[in-house]
């Protein structure tokens, strides 16, 4: 039963730090976003959602794998990084729609993208699923930087 409790609460934080950064987008997904030039391969606005909630859930599961195999003492330093990826992910929403600065939200996306990859390797020891449930997130994050990029090259 406890284990189902953790992992209840693993996907409330991380479900929360998407909705917390939703919190920064939702304005200017309708005004701003919608008049910017985008990069080819720029998925439709319908993908965003669906995606950064598997990416949220996977990421949950992925800490849950590592709590079960090591508990949050033993695996104090994955944590630390997973929550600092989280806070990561957070800024970035608040740097690219919040206050629309996609140069400088690009800075910060990268410096996410390797905060998520210390991650996959600080859980990697901890649980291999938890490390690989990780993947998918990165690879959405480089795909993420690669559009953020294109934004600020096709708009400055």
């Amino acid at each position: 039963m406890q284990s189902l409790g953790v992992l209840a609460a693993l996907l409330l934080v991380c479900l929360g730090a998407g909705y917390v950064g939703s919190l920064a987008t939702a304005e200017s997904v309708k005004d701003w976003y919608p008049g910017l030039v985008k990069p080819p391969g720029t998925p439709p606005d319908s993908v965003f959602g669906p995606v950064w909630t598997t990416l949220f859930v996977l990421m949950a599961v992925a800490a849950w794998q590592v709590w079960s195999r090591s508990g949050f003492e033993e695996a104090r330093l994955a944590f630390a990084l997973f929550g600092l990826q989280l806070l990561l992910n957070i800024a970035w929403s608040f740097l690219f729609f919040g206050l629309r600065q996609p140069g400088a939200a690009l800075v910060e996306i990268l410096l996410l993208w390797v905060a998520i990859l210390i991650t996959f390797l600080a859980f990697k020891p901890h649980s291999l699923v938890a490390a690989l449930l990780l993947l998918p997130y990165l690879a959405w994050v480089g795909y993420a930087a690669y559009l953020n990029y294109g934004v600020w090259r096709l708009n400055s």
